[in-house]
């Protein structure tokens, strides 16, 4: 008599005849609830989020909306979840990181589904001061020169750039004028000015 090499697969235990807690005893099917509030969970440790864009990572896990709604009512009541302070500190983080104008920051804002009054709020801490003085340090950061670089296309290059981060063409045409007519003096001297 010979005896197979294949074993025979055991019976798998019933759920009762394991011990509680270990992971074979926990229920198949986890609540609908606790999943979703575990997405959201996850979610906002990962970074500060609005509550648009959590109301999207819960419809792409399939949660449904009444479910959704309630939770993110609950996370809004307890303050984990503040479409106002979030924009606060989008605006502030955008307009020192990347140099963003007011009219990106807003465009910015419209796209994590911030409603226009929180959105006001935080556009108002840039004004337009603040605003023109980023984007000058913006220019001087970005501006090139030395030999064999035609100023005409540093200009046009700069401009683009400017009109990317939202400034205004008007803004970004006269610190453009004002870096071409300095560059004459040398940028050492123009960097010392700006300072």
């Amino acid at each position: 008599m010979t005896f197979s090499s294949r074993r025979r697969p055991r019976p798998s235990p019933e759920p009762e005849d394991l011990p509680p807690g270990s992971a074979a005893s926990v229920d198949p099917e986890p609540d609908p609830e606790s999943v979703a509030r575990a997405i959201l969970l996850r979610q906002l440790a990962a970074a500060p989020r609005s509550r648009h864009q959590l109301e999207e990572a819960l419809a792409r896990r399939g949660v449904d909306e009444a479910l959704a709604a309630r939770l993110l009512d609950r996370f809004t009541e307890v303050g984990l979840v503040d479409d106002a302070e979030y924009a606060q500190m989008l605006v502030r983080s955008q307009q020192a990181s990347r140099s963003l104008a007011r009219r990106a920051l807003a465009q910015e804002l419209r796209r994590k589904g911030i409603a226009d009054e929180h959105a006001q709020e935080a556009l108002a801490q840039v004004d337009d001061e603040t605003e023109e003085q980023a984007a000058r340090e913006l220019l001087r950061r970005r501006w090139r020169s030395g030999p064999g670089v035609d100023p005409q296309a540093q200009a046009r290059r700069a401009m683009a750039m400017l009109g990317r981060k939202g400034y205004s063409s008007g803004l970004s045409s006269r610190l453009v004028r004002e870096m071409v007519d300095d560059r004459g003096r040398g940028l050492d001297d123009l960097e010392a000015e700006v300072d």
